[in-house]
């Protein structure tokens, strides 16, 4: 994953280019005493000097070791292969990322408290502070929500940037975060609907959809997973065929039921059927006509409990799905025996 630019703004603001300056890599140095244009220089690190492996003239001393740190931080005895710090961090590029830890054990004199607040005080500032708070949530959130760090790091990407543009200063924390995890969901195309992310944080669905509305027309981002699909739903939201996925493996369905499900939602799609209902709605149905239709017997209670829908709901989708189910069932299922329509229950309740 590239951190050079990540999220530019939709329309950048213009920056003077301040002058670089850096070493001038044309000079090159050479013995004063060989003056060999191929000159032998050779780093002592252990002397810290710069001398000439032809003649042995010292060139320049109190050099700096490059190299890693490979000492012995441990109690005991025996190799430790541990460095002086962790690897760095791009997403906290440009803070402070080693710690100073102050022990409690001052004798009783209240030494140590007052040395930790005033470490506290000077270590980082308080958006700094802010912004690794931020940070432990994300994370906090995405373990309870059982995301990938692929997920974890494009919502810190993502809040880092509205936080430098100041795009959403005055909204809650939770609800900045809480739209940041729901975006990084659909760019890496596992969304997530709305009232799953407002029951992991407590966010409203208003305040959750403000939230969202201005980081995406900030950042110009694309309103959907499904946008760089093959068979893609209309933009602007999440398609039902993105769910099936989850939806199956909860419910413990076979294989074959995925792909057929998620043609029947297609083909009902290009017909103008079920229009204007929630792709979970639709997932949720689908499932039930596609587990009937195969014989895969799953309770409309079972799928309302995964799907987050009232029976209700999926019962109506059925009725729609079932009265142009001639049209919604390929031919080729029904020769190679994988569905039948007789299996299909006339009135929509449970098995």
């Amino acid at each position: 994953m590239a951190y050079s630019q990540p999220f530019p703004l939709a329309q950048p603001i213009q920056k003077v280019q301040q002058p670089t300056f850096g070493p001038d890599l044309a000079v090159r140095l050479i013995c004063p005493e060989c003056r060999d244009p191929n000159p032998n220089i050779v780093e002592e690190f252990s002397s810290g000097d710069l001398v000439c492996g032809t003649c042995g003239l010292v060139l320049g001393d109190r050099i700096v070791d490059t190299r890693s740190e490979w000492r012995t931080f441990a109690n005991d005895e025996g190799d430790d292969p541990s460095r002086v710090g962790a690897a760095s961090d791009p997403l906290m590029e440009g803070m402070e990322q080693l710690d100073t830890t102050i022990s409690f054990r001052d004798g009783g004199s209240g030494i140590a408290r007052e040395l930790q607040r005033a470490a506290s005080r000077s270590a980082a500032s308080r958006s700094e502070r802010n912004l690794l708070q931020a940070f432990r949530d994300i994370s906090s959130w995405c373990d309870q929500f059982s995301l990938p760090k692929t997920i974890c790091d494009i919502a810190k990407q993502l809040y880092k940037r509205s936080d430098e543009e100041k795009l959403l200063r005055g909204k809650p924390l939770d609800a900045v975060i809480a739209a940041c995890i729901f975006i990084a969901c659909r760019q890496a195309h596992v969304p997530r609907t709305f009232r799953e992310i407002c029951n992991l944080t407590h966010v409203s669905k208003k305040v959750l959809g403000q939230c969202y509305k201005a980081l995406e027309q900030a950042f110009n981002l694309t309103p959907g997973a499904s946008q760089d699909r093959h068979h893609t739903a209309p933009t602007g939201t999440t398609g039902a065929e993105d769910l099936l996925v989850r939806y199956c493996n909860h419910l413990d369905l076979p294989p074959n039921v995925q792909p057929i499900c998620k043609d029947i939602i297609v083909k009902a799609r290009e017909l103008g059927i079920a229009d204007g209902r929630s792709p979970v709605s639709i997932a949720g149905g689908a499932i039930y006509f596609t587990c009937c239709l195969l014989d895969k017997p799953k309770t409309i209670k079972e799928i309302s409990t995964v799907a987050g829908v009232s029976e209700g709901t999926i019962k109506l989708v059925y009725r729609l799905y079932y009265a142009e189910k001639e049209k919604l069932v390929k031919e080729e299922w029904i020769k190679d025996g994988k569905a039948k329509l007789e299996r299909l229950p006339v009135e929509s309740g449970s098995k």
